[in-house]
């Protein structure tokens, strides 16, 4: 195989507490659609299942790009939306404040035997 120039981002997000289904709501109400908008591909979303390993106000997901710069450029685009500025700004006043104390990210290269390549 050929090697692929496609990027996949892995982001953690771990909620403020209590928080964790307001965070779900944000993302099921507004950030996907917007995701889509912008070009981010989402591969899936999960939580953790025992919280021995994740805490349990743990969300994280995988996105796919075509390659780095478009991961970037599609952030920059999102991220000055103004949809997604007052979507972010009302949640956060609807839950009294940030809805997530950390977030990481982590970009991955497809191996040559992966099934997302």
């Amino acid at each position: 195989m050929a090697p692929s120039s496609r990027v996949f981002e892995l982001r953690t997000y771990r909620a403020v507490p209590g928080k964790l289904d307001a965070l779900h709501d944000r993302f099921r109400d507004h950030t996907l659609p917007l995701f889509d908008k912008h070009g981010i591909t989402v591969i899936g979303f999960w939580t953790p299942q025992d919280g021995q390993q994740l805490p349990s106000d743990t969300l994280v997901y995988l996105l796919a790009f075509s390659n780095r710069d478009a991961a970037e450029a599609a952030w920059d685009s999102f991220r000055a939306d103004p949809a997604w500025i007052q979507a972010k700004a009302e949640s956060e006043e609807r839950n009294g404040g940030s809805l997530t104390t950390a977030i990481e990210s982590v970009f991955l290269n497809p191996t040559d035997y992966s099934l997302l390549g």
